[in-house]
């Protein structure tokens, strides 16, 4: 029986958008009942906007198998499961001035949207104990992805002194619970990427220790050879950027470039972007374009939903939860 969530929107999103959003879950909850597995991509600052509440239980409940993120996005759910209650909501962001932006930083806020960032309780809190991650695991010789390192501090405990949200709306620590594959492309770019950079700069540490973007492709590569019999792997893209151009390539590499010419394409795709189809845009591209990059088949069902992904994923996850 569907909870009142699914049915409302059964019975109310029959066009357009709405509607788009409709066939993409049912497409989605086909395609997993048919033995297929999905990736799911994480652009934005999904995790500031606490995805994780919908996003966990769907690892949970072993609706998700992959997840391809920003490192924004790997850090900032720690955060918010560490640092919750020292978050500050601007609702008029629209309206700040460059003088009050600034005095958001003066104060230690780093502001998203409509949402600040506290950066001593978020970025330092976290940044002692990986920053020990790292050294031991360098002094012992070996190197780990990003995403491992958050898991070796998740399943250790260390933060469980400073959880202030239910942990079962972390979606990194439902993913670590389940030792989920993730990569994370780009991941130089986020804050703790940054730290990291920052302590190769001064010679505390070697770059080495964290393993590259390459290796992150090998391992994708790996994963998907091994997943993508039957009725393969599902791509499930939340938003634009690298945390969906980075993993989708991994098809073309292997048919093209490996000439593994019976490697099978996506066998379902949905975007949900509020970037309207335009001119020499990879976000804006309809799922169309990538069938001439030998990423998607001819008969590969496929879905494109133009809004806000913080309104619409939500929406998809408590229709696949039965809510």
């Amino acid at each position: 029986m569907r909870g009142p969530i699914s049915q409302f929107i059964e019975h109310n999103y029959r066009h357009f958008n709405a509607a788009a959003l409709m066939d993409a879950a049912k497409g989605y909850e086909a395609h997993l009942a048919e033995g297929g597995k999905m990736m799911i991509t994480l652009a934005g600052a999904m995790s500031t906007a606490e995805l994780g509440i919908s996003l966990a239980e769907m690892i949970r409940q072993d609706k998700v198998h992959f997840i391809s993120c920003t490192g924004a996005n790997l850090e900032e759910d720690l955060m918010n499961l560490v640092a919750h209650n020292s978050y500050k909501r601007v609702p008029n962001y629209r309206d700040l001035s460059p003088k009050e932006e600034w005095d958001l930083l003066e104060n230690g806020f780093n502001r998203v949207t409509d949402t600040c960032i506290p950066e001593e309780e978020a970025f330092r809190r976290l940044q002692k104990h990986i920053y020990k991650l790292w050294k031991d695991a360098e002094a012992q010789g070996d190197r780990y992805f990003p995403h491992q390192y958050m898991y070796q501090m998740l399943n250790s405990g260390v933060l469980e002194q400073y959880y202030e949200i239910d942990p079962k709306h972390s979606w990194m620590l439902a993913a670590a619970e389940k030792n989920i594959p993730i990569v994370v492309p780009g991941w130089e770019d986020s804050t703790m990427g940054n730290i990291f950079a920052s302590y190769v700069i001064k010679n505390e540490l070697k770059a080495s220790t964290v393993k590259s973007g390459v290796e992150y492709m090998g391992f994708l590569a790996d994963w998907y050879v091994k997943n993508a019999e039957g009725k393969g792997v599902g791509f499930f893209q939340i938003g634009g950027g690298i945390a969906g151009d980075f993993p989708i390539c991994v098809v073309p590499m292997l048919y093209q470039d490996m000439e593994m010419t019976n490697i099978p394409f996506w066998s379902y795709f949905c975007q949900i972007s509020d970037s309207t189809t335009s001119y020499g845009s990879y976000s804006g591209a309809v799922p169309n374009e990538k069938i001439t990059w030998g990423k998607l088949d001819i008969d590969t069902p496929k879905f494109i939903v133009e809004s806000d992904a913080t309104i619409v994923a939500p929406l998809i996850f408590a229709w696949l939860l039965n809510k």
